[in-house]
């Protein structure tokens, strides 16, 4: 066990640095001039040559990526260029609503694809597990920034249930954030819940034909505990796995529907990064989602234990 953790946290450090690496080359590389963007089009080359020098960009690529993981060893993300403050605090500030959006995404996708995935696997070949398996294939071709923007025209606009952009004031309450997240969460819970519906059909197909089920039942035990206790809970590796992968996904799907939905979150700061060349803050978004990433495996990878008691490493 102990060896298995020390060998995920190596293979862990050797992910973040790959992506550390890969990031910072395709920053680099992308055209466009931040040193430009920033004193705008009126700026003289020299100026530009200047602000270039005070920022380290005039450097060597070699130059610029030591003295970036010199900054990664102590913790340090950098200094956003725009918004001239540390991008460690850049993340923190816009990290609540992109928590709570992914959070709240993740309760609603769970919500719609368990259920249906269970009972369409125990009624396999029904007109209802048909029904499901329609409706996954149709939520997964779906846009999620496509849906926002049908369910904000239908919700917010035409029916004036939901807001139709924001985060809330500063004094607002916890359920009116919630309130304001509800249109954005259900647009990315609903395309996400297709891949859960379908590996939960999958994976309850594969343990309800097994003997121990029959050996339940044969002891007239109710359907109901055969299901839930017995089949479930037995199939509940493959579940895990894709909750982990489809929370992960939400992380960085986010970018877009906040950028619909105008809530100030970390995808809307890495789209305004981009936007204006933001080395420091692109960088650093990415290599906090890319470790939440990782994290989120290795998390799902010790559940496997507490599941599954027959899991060794």
């Amino acid at each position: 066990m102990i060896r298995y953790i020390l060998q995920r946290l190596a293979g862990m450090i050797v992910v973040m640095f790959l992506v550390v690496t890969i990031v910072f080359i395709i920053v680099r590389v992308t055209p466009g001039d931040p040193a430009a963007v920033m004193l705008g089009p009126d700026a003289t080359p020299q100026d530009i040559a200047e602000l270039r020098t005070r920022l380290g960009l005039d450097q060597a690529l070699v130059v610029q990526y030591v003295y970036y993981l010199g900054q990664m060893l102590k913790g340090d993300l950098g200094q956003s260029i725009f918004l001239n403050m540390p991008v460690t605090s850049a993340l923190l500030e816009r990290a609540e609503p992109t928590f709570f959006l992914t959070l709240f995404s993740l309760i609603i996708a769970s919500a719609i694809a368990l259920p249906i995935g269970i009972y369409a696997a125990y009624r396999r070949g029904s007109f209802l597990d048909q029904a499901a398996t329609m409706l996954a294939m149709f939520a997964a071709s779906i846009p999620s920034f496509w849906l926002g923007l049908i369910l904000m025209q239908v919700f917010a606009v035409r029916f004036n249930l939901f807001p139709v952009s924001g985060y809330g004031g500063p004094d607002s309450t916890f359920l009116d954030r919630m309130y304001h997240l509800t249109l954005p969460a259900f647009a990315l819970g609903l395309v996400s819940s297709a891949l859960i519906l379908r590996f939960t059909r999958a994976s309850m197909l594969d343990v309800l034909g097994d003997d121990y089920i029959r050996t339940a039942r044969a002891k007239g035990l109710v359907e109901r505990r055969v299901i839930l206790k017995h089949a479930l809970k037995n199939a509940l590796i493959p579940i895990l796995t894709v909750l982990g992968l489809t929370a992960a996904v939400l992380i960085s799907g986010a970018v877009v529907t906040e950028t619909v939905f105008g809530l100030p979150g970390v995808g809307n700061l890495v789209v305004s990064a981009v936007l204006r060349r933001d080395y420091p803050v692109i960088q650093g978004a990415l290599l906090v989602i890319a470790a939440l990433y990782v994290l989120i495996n290795f998390a799902i990878d010790m559940l496997y234990l507490l599941v599954d008691p027959r899991v060794r490493y």
